[in-house]
């Protein structure tokens, strides 16, 4: 079973939090700075830097985590 991991990152030049899940999160990061995702939310800056990562048991549990933060809405609930 591979290891997923939930991670969030954060720019300071828009000030801003992404959350995101991926079984590799060093190559997930270097990828959003790289502006690999095109049509992502990413792409509004560079310098994102690594804030979190939360090692999961699957995939399905890391997205489950993923969807949970993102409904919040709430960098307060991030920042915690």
């Amino acid at each position: 079973m591979e290891t997923h991991y939930l991670y969030i990152i954060f720019s300071e030049k828009i000030n801003k939090f992404y959350v995101g899940e991926s079984e590799n999160h060093n190559l997930r990061l270097k990828l959003h700075n790289q502006h690999f995702f095109k049509k992502g939310f990413t792409k509004a800056a560079k310098g994102w830097s690594l804030k979190l990562k939360f090692p999961c048991e699957s995939k399905q549990k890391a997205k489950k985590l993923e969807r949970f933060i993102k409904k919040m809405k709430s960098r307060k609930f991030i920042e915690k």
